[in-house]
């Protein structure tokens, strides 16, 4: 128990973390919607985007800084501050909603974002304990996380989901997950032990400074998937970022179906990570995995734009029992839509821990949390820099462009292959600093 014990509490962490973001994130528009009074139409889209960015933005400005402070102070505080800030920020965003704040609400959404910054520091509870050659398998279950807060999450939030004009927003989803933050909290504080290198740097350091930067980027094994990871994730982020607009405009589904279709996706995400990467990484090593993953993402949407573009999306007119129809995805076509989505995630799960695990295994031991601080603040510029490409691709919702997210997308794929390919005749570094720190 003592070796598995902070990977299982770095995992719950996380799951917990996309769990409320994964309870929140499909519903940010609808809560848009209901609290724009008094602000002009033409910047509803532009506060919207706000809402969808906030968190992000935040992850960027705070991961380095934590990572930095997890280094100097250990792992276990900073994790335990960010379970903390969750609980208060889930809270307050329950309360926004229930007294209908926009301001409260943006308050609510950074704040959270600033909780959730800690990933980086999760990520270093796992490659602490874990040996450099079981660290993607461990970097893993981070991705089995995500798919753990992206398939039920939605789950959750479609069941608050209202599509009547007018109706009231539920305050549950923000309590929801303030209760199971609060869950997580009371687990780390009793059972999550110090996994920090000891010898680690103890001096103070400023939390905002470029060091971290330079070190990852001046070092070309660690800048090369760090590179990589960065291209693939504005790539998914574009993506993933007009998925909304396209499953609900192009192909017609409510936003309760468009909440299965999330969970599906998160539901993918889990079972390929969970059941095949950490079996699969073992045997072909990390930067085949990054090549077979990008090959994957790159294939799943130049497929789906070519569908869209060449009309190879068909609908059919079904009867419905109170009387009239509705237009829906032909079963060949919704096979289609599913399949190429279903390859896209896989390549992204086959990509994150891997890439992850390379940034990781070529980094100093007591540098843990600083680079992997870097490499979530990457992440997370990816992640605001991906849904705004792609919604300015997408276009309006009066003259949509829907095929040119996917197409984008594939440009930007087309260069992360590229450097993945680099790194098949790139050799290992040898560092004796980057043995675990517990569970010799």
């Amino acid at each position: 128990m003592k070796q598995r014990s902070p990977q299982l509490i770095a995992f719950l962490t996380v799951a917990i973390d996309l769990l409320g973001f994964g309870i929140v994130l499909p519903l940010l528009p609808l809560y848009g919607d209901h609290f724009m009074g008094g602000i002009p139409k033409e910047y509803h889209g532009l506060t919207i985007g706000g809402l969808l960015s906030s968190f992000s933005l935040m992850q960027f400005l705070f991961a380095p800084g934590w990572g930095r402070l997890s280094d100097r102070v250990g792992r276990r505080p900073i994790l335990i501050i960010g379970l903390a800030g969750s609980v208060a920020f889930y809270t307050l965003f329950g309360y926004a909603t229930y007294i209908q704040s926009l301001a409260l609400l943006f308050v609510a959404r950074i704040g959270a974002g600033i909780a959730g910054a800690t990933i980086g520091t999760a990520q270093a509870v796992i490659a602490d304990s874990t040996t450099p050659e079981k660290r993607a398998r461990g970097m893993a279950l981070i991705g089995v996380a995500f798919g753990v807060g992206f398939t039920f999450g939605p789950l959750i939030g479609s069941l608050f989901a209202s599509e009547v004009a007018g109706s009231a927003m539920s305050a549950a989803p923000g309590f929801v997950a303030a209760g199971l933050s609060l869950v997580a909290l009371i687990l780390a504080m009793a059972l999550l032990p110090e996994t920090r290198p000891l010898g680690g740097d103890t001096k103070p350091r400023p939390w905002f400074n470029l060091e971290g930067w330079r070190f990852a980027l001046g070092h070309r094994s660690i800048a090369v998937p760090l590179l990589t990871f960065f291209c693939a994730t504005i790539a998914f982020g574009n993506f993933e970022g007009t998925l909304a607009r396209f499953v609900k405009y192009e192909l017609k589904y409510t936003l309760r179906e468009m909440g299965f279709i999330f969970a599906y996706i998160g539901l993918v995400l889990m079972l390929v990570q969970g059941l095949i990467v950490r079996k699969l990484v073992t045997r072909t090593g990390e930067v085949i995995m990054c090549v077979l993953g990008i090959g994957l993402m790159l294939a799943g949407l130049i497929v789906m734009g070519a569908a869209i573009t060449t009309d190879a999306l068909t609908f059919v007119e079904v009867p419905l029992s109170s009387g009239g129809s509705r237009t829906e995805l032909a079963t060949s076509s919704l096979a289609l839509v599913l399949g190429m989505l279903a390859v896209a995630v896989s390549g992204f799960a086959f990509l994150t821990p891997s890439a992850q695990a390379l940034v990781s295994r070529r980094t100093s031991a007591l540098r843990q949390g600083e680079v992997l601080g870097v490499n979530q603040a990457a992440s997370a510029i990816a992640r605001i820099l991906g849904p705004l490409m792609g919604n300015v691709l997408y276009g309006s919702q009066e003259n949509p462009h829907a095929a040119w997210p996917f197409y984008g997308g594939g440009i930007l794929l087309g260069v992360a292959l590229l450097l993945a390919l680099s790194m098949l005749h790139q050799r290992e570094p040898v560092d004796s600093q980057t043995k675990p720190a517990v569970g010799h």
